[in-house]
This record gives C-alpha cells, sequence and structure tokens, in this order.
C-alpha cells in the first residue's frame, strides 16, 4: 500500500488545517484541506468518489489567493523583481500530475497511447506526465506503450492572447489514425487555441482523444467545456514558470509564479 503525504509547516500556512482519509486507487492519500487558505478542492465525499473524482474540475484556486512568498522558495536570482509570487510550488505541481496520471491509465486500461505535446509550453508538464504514467503502469503489471508527438501554437503577444493563431508542427498526423490520443496542453483559457488544435487531430481519424491541462484560467468568455484532466483551475492571472514564459523568458522557474509588473516591462517587446 502506498501512503502520500502533503505536509505544510506552520509557519508558512499561518494557520490550522484539518486531515482527511481517502482511498483512490488503491492509494491511501492523506490530504490537508485548505478551504480557509484560498486553495480549494471542488470534490465531495460520497460513495462514487473514486469513480467520478477524475470527472472533477481539478484543484480549484479562488480569486483571493495571493500566493506564497519568494522569501520562502529557492528562485533564480536573476529574476529578482521581476516576480510577484509563488502560486503553485513544484511539489504540488508534481503530487497533482500523479493523480491525473492515475484517472488517464483507468480510462485507457491496457491500451497504448499517443500523445500529442503542445509546445512549448507544455514540454515540462508532458513530460513529468508520461513518466508519472509510465511508472504507474510498471507499479500496476500493465503493459503499455507511448509514443510522444510535438505540435506547437503561437498565440500570445506580451501578455495578451491574440486572434491570428499559428500551428508549427507536422502537417502530416496520420499516425494517429486509429490511436488513443493525449493532447497535453500547459494552460487553457479562451479555448481557442484548443479547439483549433482538437479539429485539426480529429481530421486524422483517431479512436479517442483526450485532454489534459495543467491549467485551467477562469476568463471572460472563456473555455466553455473543460479538459478532460485538469490539473489547477486558476483565476485570470499571468503565470509564469514551469515551462510557460513571458516572451521566452521565465521557462526556467520550477514554479508556477505570477510576473510582476516591473517584470512585464523589462521583458515586453
Amino acid at each position: 500500500m502506498c501512503v502520500k503525504r502533503k505536509v505544510f509547516h506552520e509557519n508558512i500556512l499561518n494557520t490550522s488545517h484539518s486531515v482527511y482519509l481517502c482511498k483512490m486507487g488503491g492509494c491511501t492519500n492523506i490530504c490537508s484541506s485548505l478551504s480557509k487558505y484560498q486553495f480549494n478542492s471542488r470534490s465531495h465525499m460520497s460513495t462514487d468518489m473514486a469513480a467520478d473524482q477524475r470527472k472533477e474540475p481539478g484543484v480549484v484556486i479562488k480569486d483571493g489567493w495571493a500566493g506564497y512568498s519568494l522569501e520562502l522558495f529557492n528562485c533564480p536570482e536573476h529574476y529578482r523583481g521581476d516576480l510577484e509570487c509563488v502560486y503553485i510550488p513544484h511539489g504540488v505541481i508534481m503530487n497533482r500530475i500523479e493523480c491525473l496520471a492515475r484517472d488517464i491509465l483507468e480510462d485507457i486500461g491496457h491500451h497504448d497511447l499517443m500523445v500529442l505535446c503542445v509546445l512549448k509550453g507544455g514540454y515540462k508538464f508532458c513530460s513529468d506526465l508520461v513518466e508519472s504514467v509510465k511508472a504507474q503502469s510498471c507499479s500496476a503489471n500493465r503493459r503499455l506503450t507511448t509514443r510522444v508527438e510535438f505540435i506547437r501554437f503561437k498565440s500570445y503577444l506580451n501578455d495578451q492572447s491574440t486572434e491570428d493563431m499559428h500551428i508549427i508542427g507536422p502537417d502530416d498526423l496520420s499516425m494517429l489514425k486509429g490511436k488513443n490520443v493525449l493532447i497535453v496542453e500547459a494552460i487553457v483559457d479562451t479555448g481557442k487555441t484548443m479547439r483549433a488544435l482538437l479539429q485539426h487531430v480529429e481530421t486524422f481519424q483517431p479512436k479517442m482523444v483526450k485532454v489534459a491541462g495543467l491549467l485551467v484560467k477562469r476568463v471572460p468568455h472563456g473555455a466553455v467545456e473543460l479538459p478532460d484532466y485538469v490539473g489547477f483551475v486558476i483565476p485570470n492571472r499571468f503565470v509564469v514558470g514551469y515551462a510557460l514564459d513571458y516572451n521566452e523568458y521565465f521557462r526556467d522557474l520550477n514554479h508556477i509564479c505570477v510576473i510582476s509588473e516591473t517584470g512585464k516591462q523589462k521583458y515586453k517587446v
């Protein structure tokens, strides 16, 4: 039996937290309820919780969440003054990815998986997600073959999403025909990019298409449909790190952070 522990130091939280136990997928998780701390998971206890949990929209971060002080984490010195806070620590990201990998395995069973990674922002998420899927499939004694292809969309200028979207990648995705396809995207906001990519992928007649999104941003006129697997639902703040960039900067951050106005002006093009 695997026991996962999520431990938060009282000095960091500056608040008390309750602990509950839940059994999912043969693994007992010790989880912290942080609703008082503006860090809220939209899930509820029921007899069908294990079966239905993957249908939940992910970990929801409320609008009032101010993030963690940068002084509590190790961040590159060259970004001093360019960031407001650490929004989602790297360890929390990795723990959530393990849960998404578990849900993906429950859905695809013993079938092989064709992964389509959306560059550039999705490369870290894709790499960690595929590794977790492979590790968990081995632990469960499942034979699973994964293949990764890459595609790129360009739709941002500075911190604004533009109407002009370009698909950069292989024109021929005929290898997707009849395959179980998992599209891996780092962030979904308006949903325009994902809709365009789904339409493009469907022309190659895959057997099944699922979408994993690490972040879903709450924006006006945002995505109507959530990805099949969601890491975090976040407020409309421009975040960087964990391969997410601002004009190609900040990809080297391990944590997901909020960029400061100083940082926007410094790296503006």
